[in-house]
Order: structure tokens, then C-alpha cells, then sequence
């Protein structure tokens, strides 16, 4: 027997209206709904004031209290009319900005503002000043601390070289190779490389006082192990007490085009009278002195051609055209000389040679140029400015 379904609901025999259909109406509607563009499903937190973010560094920093304090408020009125985070932060900030502000104030108070300001600047001045010696560069001018009569130095005190100083640098070179070359090999190429330097850097040789001596600074074996090799040349006061005004150097960094071409032309004619020889009389070493008269009479002729090369200014074509016709008469004579056979004919031209060359037949160029016109007083002739070779040096 055949089990009837169970009751259900009752519905009504009939046809039934059809469903309502919108126009845009698919055939099949799902059960999510669509999102059009422009909109999200999940709700977005509120910005973050920016103006309480800058607030909270400068509190942090201690910098610009008062600044971050005002941008604290105004980041507080902000938030509470657009709704925006970040109160916390704009607090935080204003309550750090105003200790510093009070710090601030209590500091100006009090001077402190001004102590630390004053130490600020001694510390400064200190660390450009004082440093080891090998930091020191052409052109610096330094003191050396404590005894400057100790063999080894490490520490020196930078300071202007308009003042008053004990020494100032002329050259920096290093040397090459990996072993320790000795002391004695260092004081030699300190001594020969030292004295070029010095006719680079202070090419007026009358400029330089007759107490200044070359000085230099060699590496000691530690030194030389710790990978330091250089070797500093430098000019100093020969008493080591009176010291040195103003900077000695004259070369194509502080001179004029004019200036320059002078002394580089007379550099020529110095150089070979400084190569004298060592025996005192023309007798003990004719063939010698008959040598250093030949390259005496080539600087000449050098100086000669450099000197009538250069265009010079009005002013100055007169008495450098005198100084040159002096020159080649001078020029005229060593080459007499470095002819001679016998040591009287050569100290007859050779007289007549250096009196045409005497130092001051050059101040009225020299003056005319805004050169030094007074010769020193250990002058060996031809305007060289010659104390006999390097005044020494110190391990470093």
C-alpha cells in the first residue's frame, strides 16, 4: 500500500504572475553582491596626522622646542576636525618640547648656552690645530709643543701662518720601497730633495731671513713599519725662539706672471754658482773651477734667453733689458775663464765675470717688480741664498 506524502503547504491551483523583471536583470542572480569600482567591502583606518609626527620628532630631538610645541596644538585641532589618529603622538610631542623649551630657557639663565658654545669652539679650534706631524701639507705652519731640541717629534700645533710660528712646510714626499732604507740613507735624500724644494717654494731667495734653515722630518723604523714613509721638509727659525712671521712662500702659487719668470730665470744662474768647488784656491783645482766656470757661463746664457723671452710690462722692459746686457758681458767672461790655462788668467775674467753679475746691479728690476731688494747678508754673488746645506732634521 502506497504511503502519502506528507501534508505541505497549501497552494492555490492557477496560473501565477510572472516574477518582476528590473532591465538589467540577468538571467541568473547570485547570492553575493557585486561591488562597483569606487567602493570596498572593508572599512579604512583614519590618516595619520603628519603635523603630530613632525611634533613628536622635534620633542625627541630637543630641537626647535617651541616649534614642536605650536605644531602640537595645531596637530591636536587638526585631528579633532578631520577625524584624523595621531593624538598620542601630537601629545607626546608637546610634552617633550616644552622640557626642552624650559631646559632652554633655565640654560640661558643661567650661561650655560654660552659655556657651551665657548667649549664648542675651543674644541674645534683645537682639533684643526693641534695633530701629529703627519698630517702637516705644504704650506702649514706649525709649533712644535714642548722641547724642540728632542731627536723625535710626533705632535705639533697648527696655527695661522700670518702670526707668529716656529716652522712652515715646503714639500711632503714619500718614499718608495717596503724595507727600512736607515737613517742615513733618509737624512740624504731629506738633504738633496729638501734644498730643491726649498728654490721651488720660496723661489725669492732674498725674501727668506738670514736665520732660517732647512729643517726636515724623517720616518724612524716603527714609523716606517706602520706604512708612514714620508719625509716633510719645512723651514725654521734658526734660534728656534724669535720664530717666523708671515709665510715664506713665493712661488707660482703667490706670485705674478712677471715675478715668476724673473726668479725662475735667475734660479738658473744660482744653481750653478752654489756648485763651486770645495777646494779653496783656483790653484789647488784649476781644472775644477775651469768646470764649474763652463756651466756657470751655460746658466748664463740661459738666464739671458729667459729673461729676453718673456714680455714684461712697460715699466719693467728697461731695467730687465739693462740686467740682460750685464748678463751676456758677465756670460762673455766665464767663458774666458773656462778657457783659461793658468790660475791667474782664470781669476782675471773670472773677477771681471762676477762683478757684472753683482747682486746689486738687480734692485732696480726687483723693485720695479715688487721683489725684496735687499740682498742677505750671506749672498754668494749671484742673488743665492746658500747656508751651506740642510740645518738637519728629526725622527718621526
Amino acid at each position: 500500500m502506497a504511503i502519502p506524502p506528507p501534508p505541505g503547504p497549501e497552494r492555490s491551483e492557477g496560473p501565477y504572475p510572472p516574477a518582476a523583471q528590473g532591465p538589467y536583470q540577468g538571467p541568473y542572480q547570485g547570492p553575493y553582491q557585486v561591488w562597483g569600482q569606487g567602493y570596498s567591502p572593508y572599512n579604512r583606518p583614519a590618516p595619520v596626522n603628519g603635523l603630530a609626527i613632525v611634533a613628536l620628532v622635534l620633542g625627541i630631538l630637543c630641537f626647535l622646542p617651541a616649534v614642536g610645541l605650536v605644531l602640537g596644538i595645531v596637530a591636536l585641532a587638526q585631528i579633532r576636525k578631520r577625524g584624523e589618529r595621531g593624538k598620542g603622538l601630537a601629545v607626546g610631542g608637546m610634552v617633550m618640547s616644552s622640557l626642552g623649551l624650559a631646559l632652554l630657557v633655565l640654560a640661558v639663565a643661567t650661561g650655560g648656552v654660552s659655556d657651551f658654545w665657548d667649549g664648542f669652539k675651543g674644541g674645534v679650534n683645537d682639533s684643526a690645530r693641534t695633530g701629529t706631524v703627519f698630517s702637516l701639507r705644504k704650506g702649514d705652519c706649525f709649533d712644535e709643543p714642548g722641547d724642540s731640541s728632542k731627536s723625535v717629534a710626533v705632535h705639533v700645533d697648527k696655527v695661522p701662518c700670518a702670526g707668529r710660528h716656529h716652522a712652515e712646510v715646503i714639500a711632503n714626499f714619500a718614499m718608495s720601497g717596503a724595507g727600512y732604507p736607515g737613517r742615513g740613507s733618509l737624512r740624504d735624500v731629506a738633504d738633496a730633495k729638501c734644498r730643491t724644494f726649498e728654490r721651488a717654494y720660496a723661489m725669492d731667495a732674498w725674501a727668506v731671513p738670514d736665520d732660517v734653515r732647512l729643517y726636515h722630518f724623517i720616518p724612524t723604523r716603527d714609523s716606517w713599519n706602520l706604512g708612514r714613509h714620508s719625509i716633510i721638509c719645512m723651514l725654521e727659525s734658526g734660534d728656534g725662539k724669535s720664530g717666523l712671521k708671515g709665510s715664506l712662500r713665493k712661488d707660482g702659487f703667490t706670485l705674478n706672471a712677471d715675478q715668476f719668470a724673473y726668479l725662475q730665470a735667475v734660479d738658473t744662474l744660482d744653481v750653478a754658482l752654489r756648485a763651486a768647488p770645495a777646494a779653496t784656491h783656483v790653484d789647488d783645482d784649476l781644472r775644477g773651477y775651469k768646470e764649474w766656470a763652463t756651466s756657470v757661463s751655460v746658466a748664463l746664457d740661459d738666464e739671458a734667453h729667459l729673461l729676453r723671452g718673456h714680455g714684461w710690462f712697460p715699466a719693467a722692459e728697461k731695467p730687465v733689458a739693462t740686467l740682460v746686457d750685464d748678463v751676456e758681458a758677465s756670460r762673455e767672461e766665464w767663458t774666458k775663464a773656462a778657457a783659461a790655462t793658468d790660475a791667474d788668467t782664470f781669476s782675471a775674467h773670472f773677477e771681471k765675470g762676477l762683478k757684472l753679475i753683482d747682486p746689486r746691479g738687480t734692485v732696480t728690476a726687483r723693485k720695479v717688480l715688487g721683489l725684496t731688494t735687499t740682498p742677505p747678508s750671506n749672498d754668494g754673488g749671484g742673488g743665492s741664498r746658500d747656508n751651506g746645506g740642510s740645518g738637519g732634521g728629526l725622527e718621526v
